[in-house]
């Protein structure tokens, strides 16, 4: 009877001392977590699983490869084999070319009921033939229409297949950081692989394309991943698997669904995707090169270039101004405003907000279709202490050497190794059209504008190499 007395009496204490702390106030500063506003992580994923499972889909592409029946053709070309040129046709040259097939993995998940299945543009990029495994069962598959600069591509089954099971797409500008998600996919061959997750950052860019925008997570992602879906836990597609860091652990890269989305359904209408371009060369500002242009803040994107007769001109956009809004929207990076450029509808009119020696427009530009390949392009160039290289008129020799078809202009003939134009990104052949925004016509233009600069005072430089041009900023010695 004493010992249950005891445990009696044990029980009530822990049950006021609960009772206590769940009556104490919270210290003061201390952020307070209501059970309500807590996403609670299930106790298992399986019936998320069973769900979204059937409509994910194993790709496996065949590429017909040619193998030259003369092995000596890969090392020195079919027309100069070098001293043993007559030796090795003698015994080789009758040897016919080979094909072979060679055959990559992927994946892939159905979008409606027809049989539309997205997937990455490198999965099928070069397919004489697409094997779609879907429950278990094969299904030949053609491609509707890829596009690379995303790294999207669309193909549909051949022929049709009762009961397919789409996936649900999702709002991927919804996730935040710390957002559970799971991949499903075909790594290594390994069928239907399921991991968890969750977002660890988004809007990453990562060099794979003009249009980076992706989402990071660290669940498991591997080679034969790419195609497949990443989910919430709602079983709604919010990305599709596409890149990993070869080296890390743990840092996989997805397509969010809403780009994703714009272009599978023009690659549906069309076959192809239509882009908006504006004839403009950007890149984003720098510290250095804010400081250079007398700018505050380091927000916008500087226009290092126009293209004659494009929509940028036509708007009455010049180099050196800074666009800080497009269409209502922040201009952040230059790869921001890329994307949004190429996102708007053509023929449309937009306003860009712009600041000009410190003076802020708006400016009506009407957006035009992309020709070809071309695009806004990045200069990504960083500032350094001395100027640390040579500069020459452009003088025949160096049209020779260099092959350059400018005349106006000072030409870079080297670089000193770990000085400040070499840190900035200079090289030999670039020829140098501005300084401080003052033309520069040849080598006595050069040197008068940069005797007016002080010791300390930053210098901008617009640089052209190759057809593109580029604002470089650098402290003078």
């Amino acid at each position: 009877m004493k010992g249950s007395s005891l445990t009696c009496c044990g029980k009530l204490l822990f049950c006021l001392l609960i009772l206590g702390l769940l009556a104490c106030p919270e210290a003061p500063g201390q952020a307070r977590i209501r059970t309500s506003e807590v996403t609670v992580f299930p106790p298992s994923l399986a019936d998320l699983v069973d769900m979204v499972k059937p409509g994910v889909v194993n790709i496996s592409a065949t590429t017909t490869v040619k193998v030259p029946g003369n092995p000596f053709n890969h090392f020195f070309g079919p027309d100069d084999q070098g001293p043993f040129g007559d030796f090795f046709k003698r015994y080789w040259n009758d040897v016919p070319d080979r094909e072979l097939k060679r055959r990559s993995l992927g994946s892939g998940f159905i979008i409606d009921k027809e049989g539309y299945i997205i997937t990455n543009n490198h999965v099928v990029e070069k397919a004489d033939e697409i094997t779609v495994r879907v429950n278990g069962k094969e299904y030949k598959a053609r491609t509707v229409g890829r596009d690379s600069k995303t790294d999207l591509a669309l193909i549909k089954l051949s022929v049709p297949v009762k009961d397919l099971q789409p996936l649900a797409l999702g709002d991927s500008d919804k996730m935040r950081v710390g957002d559970w998600v799971i991949a499903i996919g075909n790594p290594f061959g390994l069928e239907e692989t399921v991991t968890k997750g969750i977002i660890s950052a988004t809007g990453r860019v990562i060099g794979a394309g003009p249009y980076d925008n992706f989402l990071q997570t660290d669940a498991p992602i591997n080679p034969g991943n790419s195609g497949g879906p990443l989910l919430n836990l709602k079983g709604e597609v919010i990305g599709i698997n596409t890149a990993i860091v070869a080296a890390g652990q743990g840092i996989g890269f997805a397509i969010p669904i809403n780009t994703a989305r714009s272009i599978t359904s023009q690659l549906r209408e069309k076959g192809t995707v239509t882009r908006g371009w504006v004839g403009l060369t950007l890149q984003s500002l720098t510290p250095e090169i804010a400081q250079a242009m007398g700018l505050k803040e380091t927000n916008g994107v500087l226009v290092s270039d126009v293209l004659t007769a494009g929509p940028g001109e036509n708007a009455g956009i010049q180099k050196g101004d800074v666009i800080t809004n497009f269409n209502g929207k922040e201009a952040r990076s230059a790869s921001d405003l890329s994307r949004l450029v190429a996102e708007t509808p053509i023929n449309t009119t937009v306003t860009v907000r712009i600041l000009r020696k410190g003076a802020q427009q708006d400016l009506p530009i009407k957006i035009a279709e992309m020709p070809g390949d071309a695009m806004a392009s990045t200069a990504r160039v960083q500032a350094g202490t001395d100027l640390g290289m040579n500069v020459d008129n452009i003088l025949e020799r160096y049209q020779r050497q260099f092959q350059l078809r400018d005349r106006m202009g000072v030409v870079v003939v080297n670089v000193a190794p770990g000085g400040a134009a070499e840190r900035a990104g200079i090289q030999a052949a670039d020829i140098i059209k501005e300084l401080n925004r003052f033309s520069v016509r040849n080598l006595n233009d050069y040197r008068t504008i940069l005797k007016q600069v002080r010791s300390g005072a930053s210098l901008l430089l617009l640089v052209k190499r190759a057809g593109s041009t580029f604002y470089v900023a650098m402290i003078v010695p």
